[in-house]
């Protein structure tokens, strides 16, 4: 009768060794010996490496200095900053010149309004763009995204990075237990029906 208890044995173990084989993923922190070999958890240990990879991988397949000042410049010459820039410009003119210089304002009439807002309107469009370059090229110099990342995730705690990969992959590390269990029960279920064969 107790060969059919070796399914769920089986499905209990399978799953277990896997719970546990995940905890390892993370567990000990820090460095023990068990009978002089030393044991760490796979993401402590290399806490390092995994930063400087994911570092690489950001910076190379996701986000791009060259990416964010790309950017940057499509935002910063967009039609809707220079309509803004406009709009502002033509507020200036219509409110603020009067009070500021009361006889020049009193000099500009529409025409020459629109002139000196169209001109000034291309003068500040061209110091943007120029502005945009030079900011562009001094963060292709000075922003080091794979450094900016690797930083990050050395300077996690051991608790942080298991709560960040958990909240990442439990589904699969949930899946990964089941696994074990169903194949443990299919074991189990293999050595009940070969024990039951007639010798």
């Amino acid at each position: 009768m107790l060969i059919y208890t070796l399914p769920l044995v089986g499905a209990l173990i399978g799953w277990l060794t896997n719970y546990i084989a995940i905890k390892m993923l993370f567990h000990p922190k820090d460095e023990v010996r068990i009978f002089f070999i030393p044991i760490q958890g796979v993401f402590p240990k290399r806490q390092k490496d995994f930063g400087r990879k994911l570092g690489q991988v950001v910076s190379e397949e996701l986000v791009s200095v060259e990416d964010l000042t790309a950017h940057l410049k499509e935002k910063a010459t967009s039609e809707a900053i220079l309509n803004h820039i406009a709009m502002r410009l033509e507020e200036g003119l219509a409110s603020r010149l009067p009070h500021a210089f009361p006889m020049l304002a009193m000099l500009m009439s529409g025409d020459r309004a629109e002139k000196i807002k169209s001109f000034l309107l291309e003068q500040i469009s061209g110091l943007n763009e120029e502005l945009i370059d030079k900011l562009s090229n001094e963060l292709e110099e000075e922003l080091d995204v794979h450094r900016i990342v690797e930083e990050k995730v050395a300077a996690f705690s051991s608790d942080k990075l298991e709560e960040i990969i958990f909240s990442i992959m439990r589904r699969e590390f949930k899946f990964v237990e089941m696994v074990g269990a169903v194949l443990g029960f299919l074991i189990g279920v293999a050595q009940v029906l070969l024990l039951s064969l007639p010798y």
